[in-house]
């Protein structure tokens, strides 16, 4: 996989840039793994489960009853790389959920390009319709600090 598109939502990737910079750096060199892409692009669930494990071998935890979502370092990033279409317009609610109860200080939030999306068997939310829903809402909505990364292969 690889990292073809960032959006940094009140200043998500800044604040990684500056206060995380090593987190950042994993983040990334973890989904630029080659690894991960083994096999089919139809079988995305598959691949966005060995990016959690990609993930937690470097020591990022799995988040109790939130399925592909991990953290570390007061980071959560949630994996939206399944066959539900449950994004639309939810997808944030988890990431503020933890940033109101002061458990997070950023989101990140993977999501696969349109061109990634087109080749699954279902298609889930996709970078693009996200951004653009985001970006229609206007800048306080969602009130936490995010990264949403766009995926392709």
């Amino acid at each position: 996989m690889k990292i073809v598109a960032t959006y940094s939502h009140l200043n998500g990737l800044e604040f990684l840039t500056v206060n995380r910079p090593d987190l950042w750096r994993e983040v990334e060199s973890i989904i630029d793994t080659k690894q991960i892409l083994k096999g089919n692009v139809d079988n995305i669930t598959k691949i966005g489960g060995r990016m959690v494990q990609a993930f937690q071998k470097r020591h990022w935890e799995p988040v109790q009853d939130s399925l592909g979502c991990i953290s570390k370092d007061r980071v959560l990033i949630e994996i939206k790389l399944d066959n539900s279409k449950q994004t639309n317009g939810l997808w944030f609610v988890k990431h503020l959920a933890f940033y109101v109860r002061d458990e997070i200080d950023v989101g990140i939030e993977i999501l696969p390009m349109k061109s990634l999306q087109q080749q699954m068997s279902s298609g889930p939310g996709y970078y693009e319709g996200e951004l653009y829903n985001v970006i229609r809402n206007g800048r306080g909505v969602p009130a936490v600090p995010l990264v949403m990364i766009g995926i392709a292969a």
